[in-house]
């Protein structure tokens, strides 16, 4: 509906002779207002320098209003637009002969976007909030892909530099400790029993032959033992998590291929490194970041800058036309200096998007949870899996917008009713499909004049289904998808237990049968974005 609504508003915009610009379509807020609502007229009254009211009631007299009700002027410019009956089942008709096919729209036209998420160090479990950015990422893949974008995931392994020296050295104490001696375990190291797990298996494994060495005699062979470890336990967990990756890249890669030392020089090339107190300077205030970054430090030493800068142009230099990062909340300090290397090498700052995941408070009948037993200091996406699921543990993750805080209780992801998000509408896709087994026909067909206010209601709810798909994929938001989804099955839930679907008329049924496939749609396409999935039975 609503593209067919932004197509009659450019055709009057172009006949009154107005600005062109690009019609805004929004949901009013009372549905009494209408079932769509523009903005448009305060926008061209921007360009005209003319009062927002009188540019409406020029664009409501001259629209063509054959498939509306009513087109109305609301407080200071808005146009409400009621569609007909007919129009509204012409389109519903149109979904149950499409399916899912009705809500494609090649928004992307193949451009490349390459999405980098989770990104995690390995040097420990995925806590939770790994776990709403494998969500994201997993999620906004999908709604890209499905848009006609061409999407390539990639998890970026930071396995060098000092965190993963750290957790070497945490096992070497960990497994000096199985030999008997008893060292303290250095503030700085990782403390979980994860750190224990792997030591033990290192004993197990080599037994004595790793006794009485000193740290530095062995630590290269304890930190490629234990990362790798860790990593094959964190894709093991994403991959139970139903998240994938199209590739995994080395951190280690980049400095053993030269790819860090040529990113360094080609940035000295254009005029962007310079030399100060013994140390190599990124010239980020360029680029509008508020200081300038040492990328080699003047004992020699690399910072985490120099890898990211090499991480970026490899990304750049395999054509993609956007980058999205997705990050947690704490790096929101690398946003500047991220952007100016990725416009230092050639790209613009409006083809790198960062999205900011933040962290979620766990809770357990309203109050907090904050020990783990394996991780020590914080719950595991793991144990979240374990407990409540994948399905369960995603969709919630997705019903905030992902800078916004989360809180995720336990015990009301377990519950079967209207407070669990995603049993709710999971189960009002499951009541359908037991309708249609009931009914053991698929409708035919279906007669718009026994439809009534109810129904109507959630038809044009279902209608609407596009035009959220559709900002998702403009905003970079999968939780709007989340949101509706909500709103649907609550819309179905309370109709299913105020009519009959099947009755001894069988009109009424066809058409009451018709309504029914046309949210299954809707439910079924939603949950496939979202990743998660559509039971037929629960």
């Amino acid at each position: 509906m609503h593209k067919f609504l932004k197509n009659r508003i450019i055709e009057t915009i172009k006949i009154l002779g107005l600005p062109e610009v690009e019609p805004e379509i929004e949901i009013p807020k009372n549905e009494a207002f209408g079932d769509l609502s523009t903005p448009i007229a305060m926008e061209i009254a921007k360009k005209l320098k003319k009062p927002p009211r009188t540019i409406a009631q020029d664009i409501i007299q001259s629209i063509n209003k054959s498939s509306f009700e009513s087109v109305e002027l609301a407080g200071p410019g808005f146009i409400n637009f009621k569609f007909k009956n007919d129009f509204v089942f012409s389109e519903l008709e149109n979904l149950l002969k499409l399916g899912e096919l009705f809500f494609t729209q090649n928004i992307g036209n193949g451009k490349k976007i390459q999405i980098e998420f989770v990104s995690a160090n390995p040097t420990g479990p995925l806590h939770l909030g790994h776990g709403r950015g494998a969500a994201l990422g997993a999620a906004l893949a999908n709604i890209l892909k499905e848009a006609g974008y061409n999407v390539f995931t990639e998890y970026y392994i930071n396995d060098a530099g000092k965190q993963v020296e750290i957790l070497g050295l945490s096992v070497y104490i960990a497994l000096q400790n199985l030999f008997g001696k008893n060292l303290e375990m250095p503030e700085e190291c990782y403390k979980g029993e994860y750190i224990n797990e792997i030591a033990k298996e290192l004993y197990d494994l080599y037994g004595n032959s790793l006794q009485n060495k000193e740290f530095d005699e062995i630590a290269d062979f304890l930190i490629d033992f234990s990362y790798k470890k860790m990593l094959n336990e964190i894709k093991k967990d994403l991959d139970d998590f139903g998240v994938n990756f199209d590739n995994w890249i080395s951190e280690r890669k980049l400095y053993h291929t030269g790819e860090v030392q040529r990113a360094i020089l080609k940035l000295k090339e254009l005029g962007f490194i310079y030399e100060k107190d013994g140390a190599l300077w990124f010239h980020s205030t360029a680029f509008g970041d508020d200081k300038d970054r040492v990328i080699v430090k003047s004992d020699g030493t690399y910072t985490y800058f120099a890898s990211d800068i090499a991480y970026h142009k490899n990304k750049i230099e395999r054509g993609f036309d956007e980058l999205i990062n997705i990050w947690g909340a704490d790096h929101h300090g690398y946003i500047q200096r991220v952007k100016a290397a990725v416009q230092a090498l050639g790209m613009s700052d409006s083809q790198i998007k960062i999205l900011l995941v933040q962290m979620v408070n766990l809770l357990r009948e309203g109050k907090p949870v904050q020990m783990s037993k394996r991780a020590g200091t914080f719950v595991t996406l793991r144990e979240l899996i374990d407990e409540i699921g994948a399905d369960t543990t995603k969709f919630i993750f997705l019903t905030r917008r992902h800078d916004s805080h989360l809180e995720f209780d336990i015990e009301i992801a377990k519950k079967q009713s209207h407070e669990n998000p995603v049993y709710y509408v999971q189960y009002a896709h499951a009541r359908i499909n037991s309708i249609f087994v009931k009914a053991q026909s698929e409708p035919e067909r279906f007669s718009g004049e026994l439809f009534n206010e109810d129904e109507l209601r959630i038809i044009k709810k279902a209608l609407i289904y596009p035009m959220i798909f559709e900002l998702s994929v403009q905003m970079r938001e999968p939780h709007r998808i989340t949101f509706y989804l909500q709103e649907l099955a609550a819309l179905f839930h309370s109709y299913y237990h105020k009519y009959r679907v099947i009755s001894e008329n069988d009109e009424l049924t066809e058409t009451r049968l018709s309504l029914c496939k046309a949210i299954m749609f809707v439910l079924k396409h939603g949950l496939r974005m979202l990743g998660v999935k559509a039971p037929e039975k629960m």
